[in-house]
């Protein structure tokens, strides 16, 4: 298996049985898939911005009292490369490699340009897990049956997602159309948790975490965060999750069930900027943390 070296892995790891794919119980995929990008275009450049920002991120998590990439290791796999291919075809492609990772049995980290991505990810998973949920961290709830004309568009992943039978909890939604909100009116499968809803209100943590089946897939859209703390992504939106927060619910989540991986998506990297990029690189190491806290 093929695997990057300190200049270019998540976290500029130098010794190399801290990064190779054998000894490694997590790995990460780059999958840049960028077709259907409807505001600002770029987000093919957030998986390589996300791990060239890592190498500022410190190995060892105060908050943990831990070095995880040190006791676990973290095998970053060289980018996966779409051209010329796109839709359905991409998602095949996405699919058969998780599940081949899957087999390999490593928690799967997956760094994705457009959120189209997480279909193929979410869809291996189910094929290997029964009774999985999907926790989307997001502005928007993804869930028009199509859009400008796709069925495939990042405005339409979790539409696919829920056509699966897989339940879903969203966080954060502050922007849809009204056919997204009759859907999740009248669906049992989909619990969505408004941004409006979670000011002043800590209550709503334990509640979403409520919703969640044992096995849980997390797909996180970096602008489902505030903007002040994620800026450069694709379709930005005023309010959204503060850090600390975030870390609290993300606490909840891996003490309470079982996560089997996760994916971040839409970072647009801005030329002269690091913020989003270094922001979603520290919270995909300290996701990775949580998961081996012994319980």
């Amino acid at each position: 298996m093929k695997y990057l070296g300190s200049d270019q892995n998540f976290l500029g790891l130098e010794n190399e049985r801290n990064y190779n794919f054998s000894s490694s119980a997590v790995v990460i995929q780059s999958l840049p898939y960028e077709h259907s990008s409807s505001c600002i275009t770029g987000s093919s450049k957030g998986p390589k911005a996300i791990i060239s920002a890592s190498h500022f991120v410190e190995f060892y998590d105060e908050e943990l009292d831990k070095e995880t990439c040190f006791e676990k290791g973290i095998c970053t796999l060289p980018i996966t490369d779409f051209e010329g291919i796109v839709n359905e075809a991409a998602m095949n492609i996405i699919e058969k490699q998780t599940a081949n990772l899957l087999a390999e049995n490593k928690f799967i980290v997956s760094f994705g340009a457009e959120h189209t991505i997480s279909y193929g990810i979410i869809k291996a998973f189910n094929n290997k897990f029964k009774d999985i949920s999907v926790l989307q961290i997001d502005a928007h709830s993804d869930l028009r049956s199509a859009y400008q004309g796709s069925k495939w568009s990042h405005a339409s992943v979790m539409a696919r997602v829920h056509e699966l039978g897989i339940p879903l909890t969203q966080i954060g939604i502050r922007a849809q159309c009204k056919e997204e909100t009759e859907l999740i009116k009248k669906s049992k499968n989909i619990h969505t948790f408004y941004n409006h809803q979670l000011y002043n209100n800590i209550e709503w943590m334990q509640k979403a975490v409520d919703t969640l089946q044992d096995d849980v897939y997390i797909s996180i859209d970096a602008d489902g965060f505030d903007p002040a703390i994620m800026p450069a992504v694709g379709t930005a939106e005023p309010g959204g999750l503060k850090w600390q927060e975030s870390i609290e619910f993300f606490k909840l989540v891996f003490a309470q069930k079982n996560v089997l991986g996760f994916d971040i998506v839409e970072c647009a990297p801005k030329e002269g900027e690091i913020l989003t990029e270094f922001n979603l690189a520290k919270l995909a190491y300290k996701l990775i943390g949580l998961k081996y806290i012994k319980k």
